[in-house]
């Protein structure tokens, strides 16, 4: 008996989560097929998960990437265990985050915008997992969504790089000559395209 009650239990969590993807692609009228692309998973995944033919996903890669697109947290999945290691997110990620939000935008929104091969790696941006672009080219796009001026988008870039070259063992205070003239270059030449 005790076994058909967490038997039953359980499929009762699988329904809420099923549900609450089913409710959001209803509300926001998002294809599955493009739903699948931007989390990650194949389109026969995403239908046999909100009519409830597979169990929910308890990985935690997919639960974000859910999670992400959808605008909640992943607590909210009873699947969801929160990982050992803890994600960090950078500075540059949470101006990202408040310039969507600035621009009054879901994340959906902000997804839409970009070519769909791209999107999955966005999700995997803004739930913390990859860090933001360090290619100028790439930002540009970015910063062209989000209505970022030339010196809002340098500045996100500059911050960037700073963490890519201390990451790498790249002493900022004891380059700083350096650092500055590369900055200096790099803002003149970018303000001129």
């Amino acid at each position: 008996m005790k076994n058909i009650q967490i038997s039953n239990k359980k499929s009762q969590e699988q329904k809420k989560s099923s549900k609450l993807v089913y409710d959001f692609l209803e509300k926001t009228k998002l294809h599955k097929k493009e739903f699948a692309q931007m989390i990650g998973v194949t389109l026969s995944y995403v239908y046999n998960l909100i009519d409830e033919n597979v169990p929910f996903s308890t990985r935690s890669i997919t639960l974000e990437r859910i999670a992400t697109v959808m605008d909640i947290n992943p607590e909210e999945f009873i699947e969801y265990q929160i990982p050992q290691d803890v994600t960090t997110y950078s500075e540059n990620l949470l101006m990202l985050k408040d310039l969507i939000k600035f621009n009054k935008m879901s994340t959906l929104d902000f997804l839409k915008m970009f070519e769909r091969r791209k999107r999955l790696e966005l999700v995997d941006i803004l739930r913390g997992a990859k860090p933001i672009q360090i290619d100028y080219q790439e930002l540009k796009q970015i910063a062209k969504v989000l209505n970022m001026s030339k010196d809002e988008l340098f500045k996100l870039w500059k911050t960037r790089m700073i963490e890519y070259l201390e990451e790498g063992g790249f002493n900022i205070i004891k380059n700083k000559e350096l650092i500055d003239s590369m900055f200096d270059c790099a803002y003149k030449n970018t303000n001129t395209k």
